[in-house]
């Protein structure tokens, strides 16, 4: 429930940014979540926005009602750091857009390996393992070992990659799963269930993004695959 409630903004913030908000809009959003309050100009944007900001306000109060008796409540401000920084991601890429920019690859891969949403899917997932994702657990990917830095270049450019890159994206990519399968084998800094955690956001680029962009349009291969895991019948 926990990461259903976490992951559920994840979804709402990308789609905003992406799809819906205006410049001034998307500025107002990225200024009220790096914040965390509602900024100067957020009476003046559309209700759909306000409602929006709130929610992810809300979430993450309940999350800290939830996390404050644990005594976890370190899990939840790295959790929001890495949320604000996806905000600010999000809002450069809108930018960019909406302006016309075109950046440079290694100034478009260091903003769009945030966007992807590495850094907040993990640190949501590691707040749902319990204490068993300790302080020092939150610090490994804040340091952004080879690991991380590898699955963010995975799944950034098999994101792209589906969308029509060019095929030199694609030996990247290879070269990205050599480094995370090296440093599965050889990470000691984290525990092995944190470590577990990260490589199953690896197995998960690679379900997405098999066949088609199974995150924006889950109606192919992405609906298949979690109708055979949880309606249809094993039969023995």
């Amino acid at each position: 429930m926990m990461l259903t409630q976490y992951v559920t903004p994840l979804g709402i913030l990308d789609d905003t940014f992406d799809r819906y908000a205006s410049l001034p809009e998307a500025e107002s959003l990225a200024n009220s979540l790096e914040r965390w309050a509602p900024d100067h100009n957020m009476d003046k944007q559309p209700d759909y926005l306000k409602f929006m900001l709130n929610s992810i306000l809300n979430t993450f109060e309940e999350l800290e009602r939830e996390l404050r008796p644990e005594g976890r409540l370190y899990s939840l401000d790295a959790t929001k750091d890495e949320f604000k920084k996806l905000a600010k991601a999000n809002f450069d890429l809108a930018k960019w857009a909406q302006v016309a920019h075109v950046p440079s690859f290694m100034e478009y891969m260091e903003v769009g390996e945030v966007e992807i949403t590495l850094g907040a899917s993990l640190a949501g997932i590691f707040m749902c393992l319990g204490k068993i994702a300790t302080k020092e657990a939150y610090e490994w990917p804040k340091s952004r070992p080879k690991l991380f830095k590898s699955l963010s270049i995975k799944a950034r450019l098999r994101n792209d990659i589906t969308d029509g890159a060019i095929r030199e994206l694609t030996k990247i990519v290879s070269e990205a799963d050599k480094t995370i399968n090296e440093e599965f084998l050889t990470t000691v800094d984290v525990g092995p269930r944190v470590l577990k955690a990260t490589i199953d956001f690896a197995r998960m680029i690679t379900v997405t993004y098999n066949v088609d962009e199974g995150f924006t349009h889950p109606e192919g291969k992405s609906k298949e695959y979690m109708t055979s895991l949880f309606l249809n019948q094993i039969r023995l």
